[in-house]
């Protein structure tokens, strides 16, 4: 392909595949929906552009489609595009939480694992295991197809939203690897002197082994790290005392440090996962860099680090970390919960 597609083209492309065929008129509507000031002369130049690159095709008295070759640019080329939608897609979810820890009501952002019929027993038997370690509890979700299973889990984005939804703005600063002890006491940690981490885990986040800022990802990081097999999650449930496990990490207004640590507290006893809060003056550890003054850093992991045991295990088809919003009623604990 000669020169690079602009945001425009990309734009063009992204309302064709939503609404194929479609005509120029009805484009340039769109368009201008968008915040475009555009003429229809203008997007048929663009369209006669993007039919030479062989990205679109006419469809005769209907407009536009797009070719394999578009689809396949979009998908790859359309690097902003892509990154925005990530973004958006978490700002949207985490705005639309309901969740409510002290009276452990309303909708949570769920992970969802698709899992084979034949290997649902063993998924769920997984998750049981693992709600016996200090991550638990492991609430489940189980929604049943016809020869599959859909087993939700609550994503630690639920948190942001909770401390949304109480006026305490997240910034999402990086996912990645936390090596995580079950003994908080560990000698080795140099986290074991945080007054928080024995008391909210039963455990403790040692050191973080990899952090990939999420700010400027095209993709979703904890997928990325789960289909990569960077997790040893397992190693928990074989009863060893030190694990790689996924995690989030956000700083939090310092202001605010005692409303959230009571916050995330709340939702680490009901959802489970892996928790640590420290305020920037902390020795650490810290994914990246020391937060500045004014903020502490908070980092959790919850549904995603059920996910990646299924992974590792490979009982899972497909598996989506930011699935949408289910009401807490519709878990239940991974202990109890039986096929539907």
């Amino acid at each position: 392909m000669a020169d690079s597609l602009d945001r425009r083209s990309y734009d063009l492309l992204r309302l064709i595949a939503d609404r194929e065929p479609i005509g120029s008129i009805r484009l340039v509507e769109s368009m201008q929906q968008r915040g475009y000031s555009i003429k229809g002369r203008t997007v048929r130049l663009a369209l006669s552009d993007l039919d030479e690159r062989g990205l679109t095709e006419k469809v005769p008295g209907k407009g536009r489609r797009l070719t394999d070759d578009g689809r396949a640019e979009l998908s790859r080329g359309d690097i902003h595009g892509r990154r925005e939608q990530v973004r958006a897609r978490i700002a949207t979810l985490t705005s639309q939480v309901t969740y409510d820890p002290f009276d452990d009501t309303g909708e949570v952002i769920a992970s969802r694992a698709i899992v084979p019929g034949d290997h649902v027993d063993d998924a769920l038997e997984t998750l049981a295991a693992l709600s016996e370690t200090p991550v638990g509890p492991v609430p489940v979700a189980i929604e049943q197809g016809d020869d599959e299973y859909r087993l939700l889990v609550p994503s630690s984005l639920t948190l942001d939203g909770v401390l949304l939804a109480r006026g305490i703005r997240t910034d999402l600063e990086t996912a990645g690897l936390a090596e995580f002890h079950s003994d908080p006491d560990a000698a080795e940690s140099p986290a074991s002197t945080a007054p928080h981490v024995g008391t909210r885990n039963g455990g403790t986040i040692v050191r973080y082994t990899d952090a990939i800022s999420g700010k400027q990802s095209t993709m979703d990081v904890v997928s990325l790290l789960l289909e990569a097999g960077r997790t040893t999650t397992n190693r928990l449930l074989e009863g060893e005392d030190s694990a790689l496990l996924v995690v989030d990490n956000r700083e939090i207004p310092l202001a605010r440090y005692e409303e959230t640590r009571d916050i995330s507290d709340a939702v680490r006893s009901r959802l489970g996962g892996i928790l640590d809060l420290r305020r920037p003056r902390a020795s650490g550890p810290f994914p990246l860099e020391t937060p500045s003054w004014d903020f502490a850093s908070l980092t959790y992991g919850a549904g995603e680090i059920a996910l990646s045991v299924l992974v590792e295990r490979s009982l899972p088809t497909s598996f989506e970390t930011l699935a949408g919003l289910t009401a807490r009623s519709e878990f239940e604990s991974a202990a109890n919960a039986s096929r539907m």
